[in-house]
Protein backbone atom coordinates (compact mmCIF):
# COMPACT_ATOMS: atom_id res chain seq x y z
CA UNK A 1 0.00 0.00 0.00
CA UNK A 2 1.29 3.30 -0.80
CA UNK A 3 2.24 5.45 2.01
CA UNK A 4 1.16 9.23 2.39
CA UNK A 5 3.55 10.68 1.91
CA UNK A 6 4.37 8.78 -1.09
CA UNK A 7 1.15 9.84 -2.20
CA UNK A 8 1.44 13.37 -1.97
CA UNK A 9 4.76 13.11 -3.83
CA UNK A 10 3.17 11.87 -6.47
CA UNK A 11 0.38 14.14 -6.85
CA UNK A 12 2.81 16.77 -6.55
CA UNK A 13 4.73 15.83 -9.14
CA UNK A 14 2.22 15.09 -11.39
CA UNK A 15 0.77 18.71 -10.63
CA UNK A 16 4.07 20.54 -11.52
CA UNK A 17 4.70 18.19 -14.76
CA UNK A 18 0.99 19.07 -15.91
CA UNK A 19 1.45 22.63 -17.12
CA UNK A 20 5.09 21.77 -18.20
CA UNK A 21 3.57 19.12 -20.26
CA UNK A 22 1.03 21.63 -21.98
CA UNK A 23 3.47 24.31 -22.21
CA UNK A 24 5.72 21.55 -24.54
CA UNK A 25 2.57 20.91 -26.20
CA UNK A 26 2.13 24.34 -27.30
CA UNK A 27 5.74 24.74 -28.12
CA UNK A 28 5.52 21.90 -30.32
CA UNK A 29 1.91 23.30 -32.13
CA UNK A 30 2.63 24.37 -36.03
CA UNK A 31 0.20 27.55 -36.27
CA UNK A 32 -0.88 27.90 -40.06
CA UNK A 33 -1.58 31.30 -41.55
CA UNK A 34 -3.57 31.65 -44.69
CA UNK A 35 -1.84 34.66 -46.70
CA UNK A 36 -4.51 36.18 -49.70
CA UNK A 37 -3.40 39.09 -51.97
CA UNK A 38 -4.53 39.50 -55.31
CA UNK A 39 -1.30 40.62 -56.16
CA UNK A 40 2.03 38.54 -57.30
CA UNK A 41 4.56 37.38 -55.31
CA UNK A 42 7.04 40.20 -56.80
CA UNK A 43 5.02 42.92 -55.97
CA UNK A 44 4.41 42.14 -52.44
CA UNK A 45 7.41 41.03 -51.20
CA UNK A 46 8.39 44.04 -49.61
CA UNK A 47 4.91 44.04 -47.35
CA UNK A 48 5.24 40.12 -47.09
CA UNK A 49 8.90 40.36 -45.31
CA UNK A 50 7.72 42.76 -42.96
CA UNK A 51 5.23 40.42 -41.66
CA UNK A 52 6.78 37.71 -41.08
CA UNK A 53 10.24 39.76 -39.69
CA UNK A 54 7.52 41.16 -36.99
CA UNK A 55 6.40 37.25 -36.59
CA UNK A 56 10.12 36.07 -35.99
CA UNK A 57 10.41 38.68 -33.45
CA UNK A 58 7.25 37.32 -31.37
CA UNK A 59 8.82 34.18 -31.64
CA UNK A 60 7.24 31.99 -34.86
CA UNK A 61 9.61 30.53 -37.26
CA UNK A 62 8.68 29.33 -40.60
CA UNK A 63 9.32 25.43 -40.44
CA UNK A 64 9.54 24.92 -36.84
CA UNK A 65 6.03 26.51 -35.10
CA UNK A 66 5.01 28.35 -37.88
CA UNK A 67 3.28 27.28 -41.57
CA UNK A 68 2.09 29.80 -44.18
CA UNK A 69 -0.21 29.28 -47.40
CA UNK A 70 0.81 31.44 -49.62
CA UNK A 71 -2.17 32.50 -52.39
CA UNK A 72 -1.42 34.93 -55.05
CA UNK A 73 -3.98 35.90 -57.29
CA UNK A 74 -1.50 37.90 -59.84
CA UNK A 75 -4.22 41.04 -60.50
CA UNK A 76 -7.00 38.37 -61.15
CA UNK A 77 -9.32 39.01 -58.45
CA UNK A 78 -11.65 36.62 -60.29
CA UNK A 79 -9.37 33.97 -58.26
CA UNK A 80 -9.96 35.52 -55.07
CA UNK A 81 -13.16 33.68 -53.64
CA UNK A 82 -11.79 29.91 -54.72
CA UNK A 83 -8.20 30.88 -53.20
CA UNK A 84 -10.13 31.79 -49.89
CA UNK A 85 -12.26 28.92 -49.91
CA UNK A 86 -9.12 27.21 -50.25
CA UNK A 87 -7.38 28.17 -47.24
CA UNK A 88 -11.06 27.83 -45.25
CA UNK A 89 -10.66 23.98 -45.97
CA UNK A 90 -6.81 23.69 -45.36
CA UNK A 91 -7.74 24.28 -42.06
CA UNK A 92 -5.33 27.25 -41.20
CA UNK A 93 -5.93 29.12 -38.45
CA UNK A 94 -5.99 32.48 -39.17
CA UNK A 95 -6.28 34.40 -43.14
CA UNK A 96 -4.21 37.44 -43.37
CA UNK A 97 -5.51 39.29 -46.36
CA UNK A 98 -4.09 42.84 -48.22
CA UNK A 99 -6.93 45.08 -49.56
CA UNK A 100 -10.74 45.78 -49.62
CA UNK A 101 -11.59 43.18 -52.45
CA UNK A 102 -9.10 40.06 -50.77
CA UNK A 103 -10.93 40.35 -47.66
CA UNK A 104 -14.50 40.63 -48.63
CA UNK A 105 -13.44 37.07 -50.38
CA UNK A 106 -12.20 35.97 -47.26
CA UNK A 107 -15.29 36.97 -45.17
CA UNK A 108 -17.80 35.41 -47.99
CA UNK A 109 -15.79 31.84 -47.38
CA UNK A 110 -16.19 32.38 -43.55
CA UNK A 111 -17.85 33.64 -41.18
CA UNK A 112 -16.17 31.83 -38.35
CA UNK A 113 -12.23 32.05 -39.02
CA UNK A 114 -10.54 34.48 -37.86
CA UNK A 115 -9.64 37.49 -40.74
CA UNK A 116 -6.90 39.66 -40.44
CA UNK A 117 -6.48 42.25 -43.38
CA UNK A 118 -3.08 44.17 -43.11
CA UNK A 119 -4.71 47.06 -45.47
CA UNK A 120 -7.81 47.70 -46.68
CA UNK A 121 -10.02 50.77 -47.45
CA UNK A 122 -12.92 51.51 -46.55
CA UNK A 123 -13.99 48.47 -43.75
CA UNK A 124 -16.54 50.30 -42.36
CA UNK A 125 -18.38 50.94 -46.21
CA UNK A 126 -17.92 47.92 -47.08
CA UNK A 127 -19.60 46.08 -44.81
CA UNK A 128 -16.82 44.27 -43.23
CA UNK A 129 -16.76 45.24 -39.82
CA UNK A 130 -19.71 46.73 -37.50
CA UNK A 131 -17.79 49.88 -36.61
CA UNK A 132 -14.11 50.83 -36.21
CA UNK A 133 -13.73 50.56 -32.53
CA UNK A 134 -15.28 46.76 -32.00
CA UNK A 135 -15.42 44.83 -35.28
CA UNK A 136 -18.10 42.54 -33.79
CA UNK A 137 -17.35 39.61 -35.91
CA UNK A 138 -14.73 37.59 -37.49
CA UNK A 139 -12.53 40.60 -39.71
CA UNK A 140 -10.38 43.02 -38.07
CA UNK A 141 -7.07 44.58 -39.07
CA UNK A 142 -5.73 47.79 -40.33
CA UNK A 143 -7.01 50.83 -42.67
CA UNK A 144 -5.34 53.17 -44.89
CA UNK A 145 -8.95 55.69 -45.35
CA UNK A 146 -7.73 56.81 -48.08
CA UNK A 147 -10.65 59.13 -48.52
CA UNK A 148 -8.74 61.33 -45.73
CA UNK A 149 -6.17 62.24 -48.16
CA UNK A 150 -7.85 62.99 -51.20
CA UNK A 151 -7.27 66.35 -51.04
CA UNK A 152 -3.72 66.38 -50.06
CA UNK A 153 -2.74 64.49 -53.27
CA UNK A 154 -4.47 67.20 -54.85
CA UNK A 155 -2.69 70.05 -53.59
CA UNK A 156 0.63 68.52 -53.75
CA UNK A 157 0.25 68.10 -57.55
CA UNK A 158 -1.14 71.66 -57.89
CA UNK A 159 2.12 72.77 -56.07
CA UNK A 160 4.17 70.48 -58.72
CA UNK A 161 2.19 71.26 -61.90
CA UNK A 162 0.92 74.92 -60.91
CA UNK A 163 -2.28 76.08 -62.59
CA UNK A 164 -3.16 72.00 -63.16
CA UNK A 165 -6.93 72.36 -63.66
CA UNK A 166 -7.45 68.74 -65.18
CA UNK A 167 -6.96 65.40 -63.42
CA UNK A 168 -7.36 61.77 -64.35
CA UNK A 169 -8.37 59.26 -61.41
CA UNK A 170 -7.01 55.55 -61.63
CA UNK A 171 -9.84 53.72 -59.35
CA UNK A 172 -10.99 50.45 -59.56
CA UNK A 173 -14.60 50.08 -59.79
CA UNK A 174 -14.87 46.77 -58.33
CA UNK A 175 -13.23 47.52 -55.36
CA UNK A 176 -16.33 49.08 -52.49
CA UNK A 177 -13.70 51.21 -50.92
CA UNK A 178 -12.53 53.21 -54.39
CA UNK A 179 -15.82 54.74 -55.01
CA UNK A 180 -16.22 56.76 -51.39
CA UNK A 181 -12.46 57.74 -51.97
CA UNK A 182 -13.55 58.78 -55.52
CA UNK A 183 -15.85 61.13 -54.57
CA UNK A 184 -13.81 62.70 -51.34
CA UNK A 185 -11.46 63.42 -54.73
CA UNK A 186 -14.35 65.13 -56.72
CA UNK A 187 -15.38 66.74 -53.54
CA UNK A 188 -11.60 68.03 -53.05
CA UNK A 189 -11.36 69.09 -57.03
CA UNK A 190 -14.64 71.26 -56.88
CA UNK A 191 -13.01 73.06 -54.20
CA UNK A 192 -9.53 73.51 -55.34
CA UNK A 193 -11.17 74.90 -58.74
CA UNK A 194 -10.23 71.34 -60.11
CA UNK A 195 -11.78 69.02 -63.10
CA UNK A 196 -11.97 65.15 -62.28
CA UNK A 197 -11.71 62.89 -65.04
CA UNK A 198 -12.45 59.21 -63.67
CA UNK A 199 -10.79 56.03 -65.26
CA UNK A 200 -11.89 53.06 -64.65
CA UNK A 201 -9.58 50.06 -64.36
CA UNK A 202 -10.72 46.41 -63.30
CA UNK A 203 -7.97 44.95 -63.88
CA UNK A 204 -4.13 45.55 -65.29
CA UNK A 205 -5.35 44.77 -69.22
CA UNK A 206 -7.32 47.93 -69.10
CA UNK A 207 -4.42 50.26 -68.09
CA UNK A 208 -3.24 50.70 -71.98
CA UNK A 209 -6.85 51.93 -73.17
CA UNK A 210 -7.45 53.54 -69.61
CA UNK A 211 -3.86 55.98 -70.46
CA UNK A 212 -5.48 56.52 -74.30
CA UNK A 213 -8.16 57.88 -72.65
CA UNK A 214 -6.58 60.11 -70.17
CA UNK A 215 -4.40 61.73 -73.22
CA UNK A 216 -7.53 61.84 -75.27
CA UNK A 217 -9.16 63.81 -72.53
CA UNK A 218 -5.64 65.65 -72.25
CA UNK A 219 -5.30 65.28 -68.00
CA UNK A 220 -2.32 67.22 -67.14
CA UNK A 221 -1.94 64.55 -64.12
CA UNK A 222 -2.80 61.71 -62.66
CA UNK A 223 -4.50 60.12 -59.70
CA UNK A 224 -3.83 56.38 -58.21
CA UNK A 225 -6.25 55.62 -55.39
CA UNK A 226 -5.29 52.67 -53.31
CA UNK A 227 -6.52 49.47 -54.54
CA UNK A 228 -3.84 46.38 -54.18
CA UNK A 229 -4.43 45.41 -57.49
CA UNK A 230 -3.42 48.99 -58.99
CA UNK A 231 -0.38 48.06 -56.67
CA UNK A 232 0.47 45.49 -58.36
CA UNK A 233 0.56 47.02 -61.84
CA UNK A 234 2.37 49.94 -60.19
CA UNK A 235 5.51 49.77 -62.82
CA UNK A 236 3.08 49.85 -65.32
CA UNK A 237 1.59 52.55 -64.60
CA UNK A 238 4.49 54.74 -63.74
CA UNK A 239 5.80 53.49 -67.35
CA UNK A 240 2.34 54.67 -69.25
CA UNK A 241 2.56 57.89 -67.31
CA UNK A 242 6.06 58.57 -68.08
CA UNK A 243 5.13 57.88 -71.62
CA UNK A 244 2.12 60.43 -71.79
CA UNK A 245 4.35 62.91 -69.93
CA UNK A 246 2.07 62.57 -66.55
CA UNK A 247 3.57 63.54 -63.01
CA UNK A 248 1.19 61.50 -61.27
CA UNK A 249 0.78 60.55 -57.46
CA UNK A 250 0.06 57.15 -55.40
CA UNK A 251 -0.62 56.17 -51.55
CA UNK A 252 2.41 54.01 -51.13
CA UNK A 253 6.02 54.37 -51.57
CA UNK A 254 6.73 51.39 -53.46
CA UNK A 255 4.62 53.51 -56.60
CA UNK A 256 7.73 56.11 -56.21
CA UNK A 257 10.54 53.53 -55.34
CA UNK A 258 10.64 50.98 -57.65
CA UNK A 259 7.55 52.06 -59.87
CA UNK A 260 8.89 55.73 -61.07
CA UNK A 261 5.87 57.28 -59.80
CA UNK A 262 6.46 60.76 -59.39
CA UNK A 263 5.00 61.51 -55.76
CA UNK A 264 3.71 59.20 -52.81
CA UNK A 265 1.58 60.71 -50.29
CA UNK A 266 0.26 57.82 -48.01
CA UNK A 267 0.89 55.80 -44.51
CA UNK A 268 3.77 53.23 -44.03
CA UNK A 269 1.77 50.42 -45.19
CA UNK A 270 4.76 47.91 -44.51
CA UNK A 271 4.41 48.97 -40.64
CA UNK A 272 0.72 48.51 -41.02
CA UNK A 273 2.02 44.62 -42.22
CA UNK A 274 4.02 44.22 -39.18
CA UNK A 275 1.37 45.93 -37.01
CA UNK A 276 -1.04 42.64 -38.57
CA UNK A 277 1.79 40.20 -37.55
CA UNK A 278 0.99 41.64 -33.94
CA UNK A 279 -3.08 41.29 -34.30
CA UNK A 280 -2.34 37.48 -35.42
CA UNK A 281 -0.40 37.08 -32.67
CA UNK A 282 -2.80 37.94 -30.24
CA UNK A 283 -5.02 35.57 -32.24
CA UNK A 284 -3.44 33.00 -31.62
CA UNK A 285 -3.10 33.37 -28.13
CA UNK A 286 -6.99 33.52 -27.86
CA UNK A 287 -8.05 37.09 -28.44
CA UNK A 288 -11.13 37.64 -30.82
CA UNK A 289 -11.43 39.93 -34.05
CA UNK A 290 -14.66 41.24 -32.70
CA UNK A 291 -12.72 42.66 -29.59
CA UNK A 292 -9.63 44.12 -31.45
CA UNK A 293 -10.33 47.47 -33.26
CA UNK A 294 -9.51 48.76 -36.19
CA UNK A 295 -6.63 50.67 -36.24
CA UNK A 296 -6.17 54.10 -38.89
CA UNK A 297 -2.42 55.14 -40.07
CA UNK A 298 -1.14 58.26 -37.57
CA UNK A 299 1.65 59.54 -39.42
CA UNK A 300 1.59 59.88 -43.38
CA UNK A 301 4.97 60.11 -45.54
CA UNK A 302 5.70 61.96 -48.69
CA UNK A 303 7.87 60.72 -51.20
CA UNK A 304 9.30 62.18 -54.14
CA UNK A 305 10.78 61.19 -57.37
CA UNK A 306 13.14 63.45 -58.65
CA UNK A 307 14.59 61.25 -60.99
CA UNK A 308 10.97 61.54 -62.64
CA UNK A 309 10.72 64.86 -62.09
CA UNK A 310 13.65 65.63 -64.20
CA UNK A 311 12.55 63.32 -67.03
CA UNK A 312 9.22 64.92 -66.77
CA UNK A 313 10.77 68.53 -67.26
CA UNK A 314 9.62 69.88 -63.57
CA UNK A 315 11.41 71.69 -60.76
CA UNK A 316 10.10 70.55 -57.45
CA UNK A 317 9.70 73.51 -55.02
CA UNK A 318 11.74 73.88 -52.16
CA UNK A 319 8.92 74.41 -49.94
CA UNK A 320 7.77 71.00 -51.06
CA UNK A 321 11.39 69.03 -51.10
CA UNK A 322 12.00 70.73 -47.33
CA UNK A 323 8.43 68.70 -46.42
CA UNK A 324 9.38 65.41 -48.08
CA UNK A 325 10.09 62.23 -45.80
CA UNK A 326 12.30 60.67 -48.59
CA UNK A 327 13.55 62.05 -51.50
CA UNK A 328 14.54 59.46 -54.40
CA UNK A 329 17.60 60.75 -56.91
Amino acid sequence: MMSRRRFLHTVTVSLLAAPQAAEAQQLRKVWRIGWLSSASSSAGIARLEAFRHRLRELGYVEGQNLAIEYRWAEGRNDRLLAFAAELVRLGVDVIVTQGTLTTVAARQATTTLPIVFAVAGDPLGAGLVASLARPGANVTGFAVMGSEMAAKRLELLREVVPGVARIAVLWNSANPSSTPELRETETAARALGMQIQSVEVRDGRMLDSAFTAVARERAKAIVVLSDNMLFGQRKQIADLAAQKRLPGIAWTREFAENGGLLMVYGPDVAEMHRRAADYVDRILKGAKPADLPVERPTKFELFINLKTAKALGLTIPQSLLARADTIIE
